[in-house]
């Protein structure tokens, strides 16, 4: 009986869990669209609750780290499974309430960041500070400056690329009608290759770095060529007025802006919803078909992918809102090729440190790009009480989850008598 009750509570606390990552983690994706009106709220609901289900249901993993980073040893619980259980529903409850309130504050903050604490705070209370991997979290805490800092320069750079070339040129609808192709052929070449080289498991696509290439160049090739064409089409006996120019260049960059935004929703779903469905199923697993052991691998079924990719979807659309504005509004004034340029830097370098195998958070990253587009104009451009407020919740993550974990571990424990 108290089995059952617990593994009502852990698909509670699952639910509740995707429901935040929806709620504060989607702005990644389509913070900026909005910022710079290339997408209303409305749309960045209807395309992110496709592209974020899509990407967990899809290729979400069907093998899902129990113990997020493996920040705790599993040893200590062999000879207390269900101790284990209520310590990892303990972690989901902490990290998700945390995520609520950094939520309800408009601070973007990281999931993973927020899970990896949970569990260390339940391990600590549990088993005593010997059975966390002290050593990793000097990589977790390298992230926090390596994530703000690449996003930020390559956003800068390409920013500063595309205001020297096209925006401060005397004909930038013409310098244009090449930046743009040449934006959507880079976004295709990250897209193709994030998905072959060592690209989503639950595909079975891990393909070598060479012939990955081999395939995204073409496909970057073609997609230069067949936007250049459209435009060619669309502009062909159009005349562009003087006044008009500028907002046409922007028109065009907010297109691949929703572009950027789509696959960044695709490969969050794929990747973040096992945040929430990791640790569930290991609840799962032990609540329901009694296991002995504590695995580090927990099998994953599509039932508890779609489940996942449901509440991050309502999360987003219920609660939403709050993030996105933050991070699409209140950091920097945000136009299209400012989004462009921080959406696509957050894109490439995700996808770099991914498969160099670097612990960085997609919160992190987006936020230091959009201060590098800010950096771009001036420091006056940046809102720095916004800053502080973002980088304060950054730090205090960790040490908040693992406080919140390690009390609600112990109220489990007074309330069972385990």
């Amino acid at each position: 009986m108290t089995l059952t009750i617990l593994l009502i509570i852990a698909v509670a606390a699952g639910f509740y869990m995707a429901w935040n990552i929806g709620a504060n983690d989607v702005a990644n994706a389509f913070g900026t669209s909005v910022g710079s009106g290339a997408l209303t709220i409305r749309q960045v609901v209807i395309l992110a609750g496709i592209f974020e289900f899509s990407g967990a249901f899809l290729v979400g993993t069907n093998v899902a780290d129990t113990i997020k980073g493996g920040i705790i040893a599993t040893e200590p619980f062999s000879g207390s499974v269900e101790l284990f259980g209520m310590g990892m529903l303990a972690a989901l409850l902490a990290a998700a309430i945390w995520l609520n309130v950094a939520t309800y504050f408009s601070q973007p903050v990281s999931t993973t960041h927020a899970i990896i604490g949970a569990v260390i705070g339940f391990g600590v209370v549990a088993r005593g500070p010997g059975c966390v991997a002290w050593t990793k979290m000097g990589t977790i805490a390298a992230s926090w400056v390596i994530s703000p800092l690449a996003g930020g320069i390559i956003a800068y750079i390409v920013y500063k690329c595309i205001v020297r070339v096209v925006l401060n040129s005397r004909h930038p609808v013409y310098m244009a009608r090449m930046a743009v192709p040449l934006g959507l052929s880079g976004v295709v070449c990250i897209v193709v290759l994030s998905v072959l080289y060592r690209g989503l498991p639950r595909l079975r696509l891990d393909l070598p770095l060479g012939v990955a290439a081999a395939i995204a160049l073409p496909a970057a090739a073609a997609a230069y060529v067949a936007c250049r064409a459209a435009i060619q089409i669309r502009t062909r006996n159009r005349r562009i007025r003087l006044a008009e120019r500028y907002i046409v260049v922007e028109r065009w960059f907010s297109r691949l802006q929703v572009v950027t935004g789509c696959y960044m929703a695709f490969a969050h779903g794929a990747n973040d919803v096992a945040n929430a469905v990791g640790p569930l199923a290991g609840c799962i697993q032990i609540f329901r078909e009694h296991a002995d052991t504590v695995a580090t691998k927990t099998p994953v079924s599509p039932l508890l992918l779609a489940f996942g990719g449901v509440a991050i979807v309502v999360g987003l659309a219920t609660y939403g809102t709050k993030v996105i504005e933050a991070v699409g509004r209140k950091i920097t004034e945000v136009t299209p090729t400012r989004g462009f340029s921080a959406e696509f830097a957050t894109a490439s370098t995700v996808l770099v440190c991914s498969k160099m195998g670097l612990p960085i958070s997609t919160t992190f990253v987006l936020v230091g790009a959009v201060m590098g587009v800010g950096i771009a104009r001036g420091f006056a451009a940046i809102d720095l009480k916004v800053i502080r407020r973002i980088f304060a919740s950054w730090l205090i993550t960790i040490p908040i989850s693992a406080a919140l974990a390690a009390g609600i571990f112990m109220l489990l424990r007074l309330v069972l008598g385990t």
